[in-house]
């Protein structure tokens, strides 16, 4: 009778593996097509921006509290977060290091519509 247990929490064991398994792939399959997605919804420049800082434009602009790359806005609105969330008046380093990111992403994709610009005027020069 023992042996008949063994078998079948082995067999149940098995089963429940199975099933883990199938689903850890399906989710895995579910993220790449969702990763591949937002890569594709952005421009590969500006894709590669949000990887290598680590945030994405839409984050970026959330923290900043900005709808629209002005960068007067983002600087003043940047200024201010940073100032609030100095640790020497009880703020906290982590909220801060996240304005500092949100503001470099923004700077990025600053920058990389700048190149687009003077690239496209330069094609249309010619």
């Amino acid at each position: 009778q023992a042996k008949y247990l063994a078998q079948i929490i082995l067999v149940g064991a098995q089963v429940v593996g199975r099933a883990f398994m199938r689903a850890l792939r399906q989710e895995f399959a579910a993220s790449r097509a969702a990763a591949d997605a937002r890569g594709r919804s952005e421009r590969p420049q500006s894709a590669a921006a949000s990887r290598s800082i680590g945030i994405s434009l839409q984050e970026a602009q959330q923290i900043l509290n900005v709808s629209s790359l002005n960068p007067q806005e983002i600087q003043k609105n940047y200024d201010h977060l940073f100032k609030v969330n100095d640790k020497s008046v009880g703020g906290s380093f982590y909220l801060q290091s996240k304005v500092v990111r949100a503001k470099e992403r923004l700077d990025e994709e600053l920058r990389i519509q700048a190149k687009g610009d003077k690239e496209k005027e330069c094609q249309a020069e010619t």
